[in-house]
């Protein structure tokens, strides 16, 4: 049995199908909040065992201790404008800690989603290290980057004090990723899903202006990696009980916004119209301009897939799923 907390939204759904695919005999088991959005959608063509609300979760992680294989964490208040620290602190760190300690005690792998966020502006790089020391340097820009970083530090100074630990454990820090499933975050979708809607009606989509000047319009640069090579990631490790670790997922090479939005119009068979508008004041000061995460660690774990291109990815983003009448996976 498989529990994916977080299983009813992006990331986490994509874990699921992955999950239904590659082990078929397996129980899978969602934990999350549905509400009254379209969540329910990303996961209604799964044979799910059971859904189970948050406030439930320990006491039927209680009650099938004998039979969970692994939990995958991604649940989480992932908003980067929401600004309930206390909020985003019980969810995202308190719920955390909870959850490795059970894993600790029952001896669960333990797969949990940290975030590039934590490294802030990016003043001391994008390498995944795990040290006390590192993480110490690093400043996040928001509440959200706030709280994965510091369940990141536990992790660091369980490590450091030699405390005990689940059997397996991943802490995963996730770049820009883009993919189906999605639809249910609004403002915080990707920018494939924003730029597709303006691009299908043959229009302009709008990309922010660079005040920046060593970065033209439409050159300010992100890790923008595919959903599917994000799962791939996730469940590779799974399957290598002995890596253990943080890492980075994304795809190791940065690309421009501009070719995104190039990517989205190409899939569409157009040329890409682009209009650049100014960079809202309130978010311009921690704006970021530049992202890419470094995957040294990762491969040298001994994970050697390719990851898939920037214009593959948004094809097969915009091709076989934005444009059906049903684009869930």
């Amino acid at each position: 049995m498989f529990l994916v907390t977080g299983g009813a939204g992006f990331i986490g759904s994509n874990i699921v199908a992955s999950l239904e695919e590659r082990y078929p005999e397996e129980k899978i088991v969602v934990c999350d909040r549905l509400r009254d959005g379209v969540k329910w959608q990303n996961i209604a063509k799964r044979d799910l065992y059971d859904i189970i609300h948050p406030d439930a979760c320990f006491e039927f992680l209680d009650q099938y201790a004998d039979d969970i294989k692994a939990i995958f964490h991604m649940g989480a208040i992932s908003a980067t404008t929401e600004t309930d620290a206390d909020k985003i602190l019980e969810n995202n760190f308190h719920l955390t800690t909870a959850l490795w300690d059970w894993c600790t005690e029952n001896d669960v792998p333990f797969i949990y989603a940290s975030s590039a966020a934590t490294y802030g502006d990016g003043e001391h790089g994008f390498s995944d290290f795990q040290d006390r020391k590192s993480l110490s340097a690093l400043r996040p820009l928001n509440a959200y980057g706030w709280s994965k970083h510091l369940f990141d530090r536990t992790v660091a100074r369980s490590l450091e004090e030699k405390s005990t630990t689940p059997p397996q454990w991943a802490g995963l820090k996730f770049f820009n990723v883009y993919g189906p499933n999605e639809y249910h975050k609004g403002g915080q979708k990707s920018v494939v899903a924003h730029v597709f809607p303006q691009a299908q009606a043959r229009g302009p989509c709008k990309l922010f202006q660079s005040h920046h000047p060593d970065y033209d319009h439409g050159g300010q640069l992100r890790d923008f990696v595919w959903v599917g090579d994000v799962v791939n990631v996730m469940l590779w490790i799974y399957e290598h009980p002995k890596v253990s670790g943080l890492f980075n997922i994304g795809t190791g090479q940065a690309r421009s916004f501009k070719d995104l939005a190039t990517a989205v119009y190409t899939a569409l068979g157009q040329d890409a119209q682009i209009e650049y508008v100014p960079t809202p004041e309130n978010i311009r000061d921690k704006y970021q301009y530049f992202t890419e995460a470094n995957m040294e660690k990762l491969r040298n774990a001994g994970y050697d897939q390719p990851f898939t291109s920037l214009e593959e990815g948004v094809r097969q983003y915009v091709q076989d799923y934005l444009t059906k009448d049903d684009p869930f996976k």
